[in-house]
């Protein structure tokens, strides 16, 4: 049983490297279209964030997942391990095809999917499902509505300035954001496969069921932070390239901009337990920000495939998981 449970752990470390690799695009694109950071170095800067983060605030997100998504008591080693099969088999399609959809939606619907397949529509805990569903639509209007607040406020502020003070100004500031930003990101969604990993220990009795609404670990917190910040390392060139330039054209001020209001979205939901989707956050406050040029600056057919891509996630991830679960309980 143990060799078992330390492979899943492992597979679970692996979805959050990937998760990582995946959502590089929403710690680094603003910084490196803005030419403020190169590539390597937007990555380096991106993860040590991701990994500091395990320093700061509660695991609230963990105990979300661990409890708030599916019953714990219909959690078998089988559905775990069809739910992170669904959620790394959609990244790496999404990825592949250049599309930042959420790592964190793929997650919960492959445990959800995993789960139904296993005991049913009943054993998925409406409350919490509901509350991430409607952060689908909440957490991208935030970063739309705080990224046209703060890109005005910040061009308001500087609108007597030379144009080339500005810039170098704000290309100094944007370090600054892209660390806030990278430290939310950590923050977030190294917590969900902190819950993952709780629930496995759970499920084999090396972790009691009250354990999930404390504190994680300190070995799990800091395994999946270093995991998230070696996949952010790596970087998923395809998705930047989406988020940082064919959205809408970015300048240190508009990056300052998209970041802070990404970061204040992203903190204020992990202080709530709210597993929000980074990438739904940080594309909405890049629209946001391009927005205040003119409707026209975002490339609105680029916006609607991103879209499609996130209201497809729950739902593929979660179908891929189930078909999964047929095939992992015969050896599970």
């Amino acid at each position: 049983m143990l060799t078992l449970v330390v492979i899943m752990i492992a597979v679970a470390l692996v979805f959050d490297f990937i998760n990582g690799f995946h959502d590089a695009a929403n710690s680094i694109a603003t910084v490196v279209s803005t030419r403020v950071l190169s590539p390597r170095l937007a990555v380096l800067w991106a993860a040590f964030f991701n990994f500091v983060a395990a320093f700061f605030f509660e695991t609230k997100v963990a105990t979300t997942i661990g409890k708030g998504v599916v019953d714990p008591g219909s959690i078998t080693l089988a559905v775990v391990m069809a739910g992170l099969i669904g959620a790394i088999a959609w990244d790496l399609v999404t990825w592949r095809l250049g599309l930042p959809s959420s790592s964190s939606h793929a997650l919960i619907g492959g445990l959800a999917g995993a789960a139904a397949a296993h005991g049913g529509f009943g054993v998925l805990q409406g409350g919490g499902l509901l509350k991430i569903a409607a952060f689908i639509v909440v957490s991208p209007l935030v970063g739309f509505v705080l990224g046209l607040a703060y890109m005005a406020g910040v061009l308001w502020i500087v609108h007597r300035k030379a144009p080339s003070r500005v810039d170098g100004l704000f290309r100094k500031l944007q370090l600054v954001s892209a660390g806030a930003y990278s430290l939310a990101h950590g923050l977030n969604d190294a917590q969900k496969t902190m819950g993952i990993i709780m629930l496995i220990l759970v499920t084999t009795g090396y972790m009691a069921k009250a354990d999930l609404s404390k504190h994680a670990p300190w070995w799990i917190i800091l395994s999946c932070h270093g995991a998230i910040a070696l996949g952010t390392m790596f970087g998923g060139w395809r998705i930047v390239k989406t988020m940082g330039a064919r959205l809408t054209k970015l300048q240190p001020i508009g990056g300052f901009a998209a970041e802070g209001s990404g970061a204040t979205t992203i903190i204020g939901a992990s202080l709530l337990g709210i597993p929000v989707s980074t990438t739904h956050t940080i594309t909405g406050a890049i629209v946001g920000v391009g927005a205040t040029r003119r409707l026209s600056a975002v490339r609105w057919g680029v916006a609607g495939n991103i879209i499609w891509a996130w209201v497809l996630t729950i739902p593929m991830s979660g179908l891929i998981a189930a078909l999964s679960w047929l095939v992992v309980r015969l050896f599970i």
